[in-house]
């Protein structure tokens, strides 16, 4: 069989011991971030210290693997220290690169760490060659995380007219908003996705019980209500079950999962170079679990093998899973 090219399978750690579990499962790359705002995954419990990072770095590098710091949301006027000192400890543990969104923290770092390799994060929503072109030659970004909005032929088009990398997510959690473009949940909560690193913050959902009903509600703004002892999701605007007149549903999606597994050739012939798990939020059972079976199926391809479909549906948000707007199959 012809040698098939092998993506670069990049996979979430909220916490150490899920850094370890990625690696021990064969992530090639970890991406994580730090304890505080600058990263978007900014929960209770979550993300590392610096000398958990240093730690976390070591460990990976000792088996073959990558480590990529998460310093992607936008930094508040006036307290830009705040993210530069992120962007300046990443490079002092020596992460393999930063992924970044802010283009005055792109600047920075490419002015005062041009050695470290940058990424561009999905928060910047870059879903279009010129704009990718922008942040690659201002800023000498090598890898651009694209929006999941686009199909694979809109992908492969933009490969065609862009000489850096491309990273597309392949399981997970599907936000159904273009990243970096969310405000609901800042006008519900306060707490913004793309500022604050939070989406529906923890400390914002309530559930109760009403009219024989479980009842979840995010701030003021009711989600969802569903049967008694039935599984309930978790509130977040743009997965909320909806009454408009007389129709009752989902507005803009179900709450499903991403899992693009069964794509990975038409990824790779799209001109793709990295796969991304998302999950930071995640077990470190849930991680060790999808990062092995998307390492057998990456593998499985690169062999000439079948691809197994479906092993991952008891992990999926809902039990169900979607490709997402790579099929265009969005509502």
């Amino acid at each position: 069989m012809p040698n098939r090219k092998t993506p670069e399978l990049v996979c979430p750690a909220g916490t150490p011991a899920a850094l370890r579990a990625a690696v021990d499962a064969g992530a090639d790359s970890i991406y994580c971030g730090f304890q505080d705002e600058t990263n978007a995954r900014n929960f209770p419990g979550l993300n590392f210290t610096p000398e958990e990072l240093a730690a976390g770095i070591g460990y990976a590098h000792a088996r073959g693997a990558r480590v990529l710091v998460a310093i992607n949301t936008f930094s508040r006027a006036g307290a830009a220290g705040t993210w530069h000192g992120a962007v300046d400890t990443a490079a002092a543990l020596g992460a393999d690169a930063v992924i970044l969104a802010d283009i005055g923290l792109l600047d920075y770092a490419a002015t005062r760490h041009p050695e470290l390799r940058r990424h561009l994060s999905v928060q910047a929503a870059a879903a279009n060659a010129d704009a990718i072109r922008f942040y690659s030659e201002a800023f000498g970004v090598k890898r651009v995380v694209l929006p999941r909005v686009l199909t694979v032929s809109e992908i492969a088009a933009i490969n065609r007219e862009i000489s850096c990398e491309t990273e597309v997510f392949v399981f997970g959690g599907l936000c159904v908003m273009a990243e970096g473009r969310c405000s609901l949940s800042s006008y519900a909560t306060g707490k913004s996705p793309n500022m604050n690193g939070v989406c529906s913050p923890a400390s914002h959902v309530h559930y109760r019980e009403e009219g024989g009903e479980l009842v979840s509600r995010l701030g003021e703004f009711t989600m969802d209500r569903v049967p008694k002892h039935h599984p309930a999701p978790y509130p977040t605007l743009c997965k909320g079950c909806f009454t408009a007149g007389a129709y009752r549903g989902h507005v803009f999606e179900d709450p499903v999962s991403l899992d693009a597994a069964t794509l990975i050739p038409q990824l790779l012939a799209a001109g793709v170079s990295a796969f991304k798990i998302e999950g930071r939020q995640r077990s470190r059972s849930y991680i060790r679990d999808v990062v092995t079976s998307f390492r057998r199926a990456v593998d499985a391809h690169a062999s000439g093998l079948p691809i197994p479909a479906g092993t991952l549906q008891r992990l999926s948000e809902g039990q169900t899973t979607t490709a997402g707007a790579y099929r265009k199959t969005w509502r």
